[in-house]
């Protein structure tokens, strides 16, 4: 299946705009043209465009970090879910419905209430490690000689996210009142609380995951027939499951570090953009991050705006577009499921 002419430009032009919205909403009320004013001053750090000092600084601080995380986090989340998709062969698959962002969510957890102080990245590993072993318990609970087991896999995925859910009910008991209300709110999912730490682990774990997801994408096409006949075309399904199943575990676990727990991202793009330019892997995923950068920066958009001045956390948008999307998978899939 061929890429409609129009896909790359439109989606393009779709991302440019939707990052002039996210920069220019918000409680302050700051001009398309001052913004990029102000953008064009930080990005080249000389004062090439008279903008006002306290719009420079909301610009500098505020919405350009937060804007950038949405769609590091988006396309993260969004690789993630092709990924996890292609690995077990099923377009149910997505971080958070087998378990694994619950999973760093407890890591993630343990460190904000248990080790007040620890930085982004003491947080953000801790996140990594989490997922990784949630992942990991997820695969070998729905893994037989035979394959991977759809109904094996979501029904782990749902005994793990409960016991995590239950270790961060147990930890938000413990919490004292302002790490009650920060846990609350990041376990809703935000990216209010935007830092430049987090949007440069992000940006890097992005860069990490879109290289070797890109490397494994003639990997993933062959693993897509079987595991069987992918090990006949010569592909080391063992390795490769390992490899993918890390990756996954660094950019679920950095994201949900940086903004919480934000589901659905992963499961709605890749099967919308399969739907649109068929399964192939090397196109699949740069598409899929570009879509996914887009969503959630809209999603944060909405956000910021359906109830203004107050804020919804994002994760509640992303669910509420996501969770109907699901039950119309569900119903699709009824019969292979049953």
């Amino acid at each position: 299946m061929q890429n409609p002419p129009w896909l790359w430009p439109g989606i393009l032009g779709l991302l440019a705009i939707t990052c002039l919205l996210s920069i220019v909403t918000g409680p302050l009320q700051i001009t398309p043209l001052a913004s990029f004013n102000a953008v064009l001053n930080w990005a080249t750090h000389l004062d090439l465009a008279t903008v006002a000092p306290h719009e420079q600084l909301v610009i500098n601080n505020v919405r350009l970090p937060r804007t950038i995380l949405a769609m590091t986090v988006g396309a993260i989340l969004a690789q993630c879910g092709a990924v996890m998709q292609g690995l077990f062969r099923n377009p149910l698959a997505d971080p958070g419905i087998i378990g694994v962002s619950s999973g760093a969510a407890l890591g993630a957890a343990i460190c904000i209430v248990l080790l007040p102080g620890s930085g982004e990245y003491t947080v953000a590993f801790s996140a990594f490690i989490a997922g990784l072993i949630t992942t990991l318990i997820v695969y070998r609970l729905a893994s037989s000689p035979s394959g991977t087991s759809v109904v094996l896999l979501l029904l782990s995925g749902v005994a793990i996210a409960a016991l995590a859910g239950a270790g961060i009910g147990l930890l938000t008991y413990l919490a004292d009142d302002m790490a009650l209300r920060d846990l609350t709110l990041w376990q809703m999912g935000s990216i209010a609380g935007a830092q430049w730490q987090y949007v440069s682990l992000s940006l890097l774990a992005l860069l990490l995951i879109s290289w070797q997801f890109s490397r494994s994408s003639t990997a993933l096409n062959a693993l897509l027939l079987g595991e069987a006949e992918a090990r006949h075309l010569g592909i080391e399904v063992d390795k490769l499951k390992l490899r993918l199943i890390v990756l996954c575990a660094i950019g679920v676990g950095i994201s949900v570090a940086a903004t919480g727990i934000i589901g659905f991202i992963g499961l709605v793009i890749p099967h919308l953009v399969r739907m649109v330019i068929g399964p192939d892997h090397k196109r699949l995923l740069p598409i899929s991050a570009v879509l996914g950068a887009i969503t959630l920066a809209l999603a944060d958009i909405g956000a910021r705006s359906l109830v203004a001045p107050a804020e919804l956390p994002v994760g509640l948008v992303t669910a509420m577009l996501g969770a109907p999307f699901f039950i119309f998978m569900l119903l699709k899939q009824k019969n292979r499921l049953i």
